[in-house]
């Protein structure tokens, strides 16, 4: 359903399979139409973002890898959650210039020679444009969380692998209050095998939580003028315990 409804709406809002532009170029507001807020934008109505919602969560849970889906229902559900998070980064100095700035994480942003020289350790060892969120600066946000979300599992230790995902998920709820990120918390954990829901519940969630509530919020990070800290370091900046193995 909601693979067919993004249909219909590229084609009512006169953008069938439009050029993207550079993914290193900043979300701005721009001469794109008159209810175009940014390249990608398409403008949707309230009973359209509820059945965009409805279709993406289903989906979603369904295969938890079709990031698309789990793209369109952060942006959908998310509203009032990213101004409150665009608030938290206006608050901090660190967050406040990197909305200014806008920059972005990327292949084509990133030198790539440069973050596989650096040493073992360090946080540089180591996604789909924004285009239903109503507000140009907000869809910079919610651009900002998808592309930190893997510099998170880095930060919290935690491996790409469903379980590492679940964790992730809880600690990134307590910290954006994201609807997309409490869903996949809360309903993660059905794909998991008995053994790893043992160590989920008994360890990993109250880490998880715990860290989350302590830690000041990670989209006031510059990640990329941080490629060479030292996890240790940064993890004991921000007060993120070292994480349980797994």
């Amino acid at each position: 359903m909601a693979t067919l409804l993004l249909r219909s709406l590229r084609l009512h809002s006169g953008l069938p399979y439009r050029t993207r532009p550079d993914v290193g170029v900043p979300l701005r507001a721009g001469s794109h139409g008159a209810r175009l807020l940014y390249p990608d934008h398409i403008p949707t109505t309230p009973l359209q973002k509820m059945l965009l919602a409805a279709g993406a969560a289903g989906m979603a849970l369904y295969n938890p890898y079709r990031h698309d889906m789990v793209a369109v229902l952060g942006e959908t559900t998310g509203c009032y959650t990213l101004k409150f998070l665009r608030d938290q980064m206006k608050k901090d100095p660190e967050g406040a210039q990197i909305l200014q700035e806008r920059p972005r994480i990327s292949l084509s942003t990133l030198d790539l020679s440069k973050l596989q020289n650096l040493p073992e350790g360090s946080l540089g060892h180591t996604r789909a444009p924004t285009r239903f969120v109503d507000d140009e600066e907000l869809a910079y946000v919610i651009q900002r969380y998808r592309e930190v979300h893997d510099m998170l599992h880095t930060l919290l230790g935690m491996p790409t692998n469903m379980l590492g995902e679940v964790v992730v998920k809880w600690f990134e709820a307590v910290q954006t209050g994201l609807p997309m990120c409490i869903l996949g918390a809360v309903f993660g954990p059905i794909r998991l095998r008995a053994q790893s829901l043992q160590v989920l519940f008994s360890e990993l969630i109250p880490w998880a939580v715990q860290n989350g509530r302590r830690a000041p919020c990670v989209l006031n990070i510059y990640y990329e003028r941080r490629w060479e800290q030292s996890l240790t370091a940064l993890r004991e900046e921000l007060g993120i315990s070292p994480p349980p193995k797994i």
